[in-house]
Order: structure tokens, then sequence, then C-alpha cells
């Protein structure tokens, strides 16, 4: 919250920088615009950036040093009898339990007086370290703002400067999203290779048994921890299937309609309350499939077939991640068919085919790339859904392709496993970065065949 005041008052003051340097522009040529090398607002816009750029610099910097500072602070201040022969993960729970305790978190220890004596001074060094923050922050801008009024002048290329120095933070973006993804694709990969020195590879893609928690006797399943993913696999398959079959023919039929068949007053009705399934919460999908929908299943199978069936099951969880994707289906598959150019349409028709046949062999072929785009988007957000699944699904880990049985998904397990304090130094821990590799491999592969599809129909209709 602090650091999100900074950043407004930061914006504000930019803000008036701008309208500084532009009347300081006007001014140096007695408010002849025309004597300006460029327009007035280059000026400005060249001393919100003096002010702006080195400011967020500086506060970036001080957010990634604060948090070692103080922590290098508090911890030494700790007496030597708590802090010394402590390992890695030891000094971790430790440092973790201080922060915890100085959020409030009822995690934490609240009973040792070295703990909550690290607390309010870790509070304490918190709100000192914000009003250094915030007063050096606004001295670069300051600094800033002097520095580029002083260098406006009628012959001054702001245009220019500007241009350049907005081409410059356009890279910077372009490779920050870049290593970003190299930065997660680097940490999966050394993570899941520390975890596959612990657990055999073959153990983990084939294995059949999913028990990674720590065991409380000897004789329990997987006494040493249980790493066979194929439960996972199998219920995240099974899940987003049949989201797919629920999703994928009501949202490209529905899209087909508002694109080709409705009028333009239904259109403009139903199209935005379709996409109002996609700002419902997750959560409140979850609570009408673990109140509504799975119970309705549960009683229609016992009065149809006779069979007792779990109150938790894939197919509820299914069925409602189905409803909630639809509108990723249908508004994307909708915009992609009415892009498809009226003349594909107009020759079709001036070969004598009827709008149904126009659709199915002419529209539809040209629209399949951005349809299959839309279709990917589908399955990534099924597979990654998490919610829904825990309170439709369950936390089972059940190797069945029984839609009325309750199974449980990839991204759960990850959720899970990571929930609380964690040392990352155990099998059980390592083995989310291992699911989260195999998840991102496979959302890969559906990219590269996404891509080839793509390819391929864009020869025959661009």
């Amino acid at each position: 919250m602090h650091t999100s005041i900074v950043v407004i008052g930061l914006i504000g003051f930019a803000t008036i920088g701008y309208t500084i340097g532009r009347a300081r522009a006007i001014m140096t040529v007695g408010g002849i615009v025309k004597d300006l090398h460029s327009i007035p607002s280059y000026y400005g816009y060249y001393t919100a950036i003096w002010i702006g750029v080195p400011s967020l610099v500086m506060l970036v910097i001080w957010l990634i040093v604060q948090p070692h500072v103080i922590d290098e602070v508090v911890m030494s201040d700790l007496p030597v009898s708590i802090t010394q022969n402590l390992s890695t993960s030891e000094y971790s729970l430790l440092l973790n339990n201080i922060h915890n305790t100085a959020n409030g978190s009822i995690f934490s220890r609240r009973n040792d007086p070295n703990i909550i004596a690290a607390a309010k001074q870790v509070n304490s060094l918190r709100q000192i370290s914000f009003m250094l923050m915030a007063s050096t922050v606004f001295c670069v801008g300051v600094s800033g703002l002097i520095f580029a009024r002083n260098r406006i002048s009628p012959v001054m290329r702001a245009r220019n400067i500007v241009e350049k120095i907005i081409n410059f933070i356009l890279i910077i973006s372009s490779l920050i999203a870049i290593l970003t993804t190299l930065g997660i694709v680097v940490s999966l990969m050394f993570e899941s290779v520390i975890f596959f020195t612990k657990i055999p590879l073959h153990e983990f893609l084939f294995g059949l048994n999913w028990s990674p928690q720590i065991a409380i006797h000897a004789e329990q399943v997987g006494a040493s921890g249980a790493f066979g993913a194929v439960p996972l696999f199998a219920g995240t398959l099974l899940i987003t299937f049949i989201a797919m079959l629920v999703a994928v023919p009501i949202g490209l039929m529905s899209a087909i309609y508002m694109a080709e068949y409705a009028k333009p007053r239904f259109r403009a009705f139903a199209k935005p309350m379709l996409e109002v399934l996609a700002g419902i919460p997750t959560v409140v999908y979850g609570f009408f499939a673990a109140t509504t929908v799975a119970p309705a299943f549960r009683i229609a199978v016992q009065e149809s077939v006779g069979l007792n069936t779990s109150s938790e099951s894939a197919l509820a969880a299914g069925v409602v991640m189905g409803i909630m994707i639809i509108p990723f289906v249908s508004s994307l598959s909708d915009d992609v068919i009415k892009a498809v150019p009226h003349s594909l349409r107009d020759g079709s028709y001036g070969l004598g085919a009827t709008k149904s046949e126009t659709i199915r062999l002419v529209v539809m072929p040209a629209a399949l790339p951005g349809i299959v785009g839309a279709l990917l988007l589908a399955v990534s957000r099924a597979i990654g859904e998490t919610m829904i699944v825990v309170m439709a699904a369950g936390l089972t880990s059940n190797l069945t392709f029984n839609p009325f049985e309750a199974v449980t998904t990839v991204t759960v397990q990850i959720v899970t496993l990571l929930a609380g304090d964690q040392e990352f130094d155990s099998a059980k821990t390592l083995s989310a970065f291992a699911l989260g590799m195999i998840l991102f491999l496979i959302t890969f592969a559906l990219n590269l065949l996404a891509l080839r599809v793509v390819r391929k129909y864009r020869e025959h209709y661009e």
C-alpha cells in the first residue's frame, strides 16, 4: 500500500513536470511556438520522463534491496543461541516466522519473546525505510526536473530525444517479458532437476500411486513418499475433456449464430450477457458445482441407475468448468468469424451455395486459425483451473476414468504442496515444480500444434 502511494505521488509529480516543461519551452521563444524545433508537448514529455524514469529506477532498486537489508539487521540482532548452527531451511523458517508475526499472521509463534521483539523491529525498520524511500525518490524527481528544465531551449530536438527514449523503453519492456519467460523456465528446470535426483523420472511419469505426504507409520502406503503422477495427469485430462465437451459445441454454435444469423438487436443484448459468465469469480462456480450440480448428478444417477456415487465427482467439476469457459470459445470465435472477408461469402453465394453451406465450407475453414486459438485458450484455462476442482472434484488422488468418482488435478496438487511453510529441499515440495514443468511442456506442445494449424490454413485464405 505504501509503495502504491509513492507511485501515485510520482505520477502526479511527473504530470506537474509535463506542465512546467511545456510552459518553459513556450517561454523561451516568447510565446511564438513556431520558433521551437518541436511542438511544446514534446518538451513536456521530456521533462516528465526525466522526473519519472530515474525515480522509478530508484524505487525499484530500493524495493529490491530493502528486504535483504532489513532481514540482515534483524537476524544480526537476535541472540546468538537462536541463530547459530541453523541450516539454510531452518534459517528461512525462522525468518519467515518473524515476517508472519510482523504481518499479524495466525501462522506464527506469538509466545516467543525473541520472535515478537524481532517482529517489532521489522515493522519499525519498514516504516523508517518507507520514509527514506519516499524522500529519496522525491529528491531524484526534483533533480530530474531541474536538469530537464535547464536543458530546454528553442533549438533542442525534444521530439527526437523523446522518441528515442520511448523506443528504448519499449525494447527494455520486450526484453523483460522475454527474460521473465526464461526465468520461469530456468527456475522450473532447476528445481525439477533437483527433484529428479531424489525421485527417478520413470517413477514420476509412470507411477500409479501419488502420496507425497510424510507418512505417520512405516506400514503406510508410500511411507517414503509415492510420487507416481499418472493419477494427476489422468484426472486433469478427464476434467478438461468433460469441460471441452460442454464448452466447444455450445461456444461454437452460439458464435456461429450470433455472427451469421442473429439480428443486430439480439446480438447487442446476447453477446454481453454471454460474456458476463467470464466475469464470475471461479469460487462462485465452485460453490455452484458443490452445492447444486454435484448433488443433482448424484441423485440422478442413484435414481436412474441405482449406483451409489460420490458427492464429489469429475463430471460435476467438468460440466461447471465447461460453462465457465464458454465465453472464451464463443466471444473469440465470434470475432474471428466476423473478421472473415465478405467477399468470400459473396463468392460462395454467387456460385449458388446456401447460407449453411457457405458457413460450413467457406467461413469456418477461413476462420479456423482463430478458432484453434480460441480452443487452445479454453484448454489452457481448463487445465489451469483450481478452485472448481477443489470444491467439486476433491483432493483424492484416484486413477480412474469414471466421471462419477472423485479425482484431482495437477494444479490442485501444486497448490496443496506449496501451501504454508515448506522446506524446499524435500521431495514433497520439489514435486510441485516437477508438476509445473510437465504442465509447461504440455502447454508448449499445444502452442506448437496450434501454430502448425494456423500456418497451414493461412496459406489458403490470406
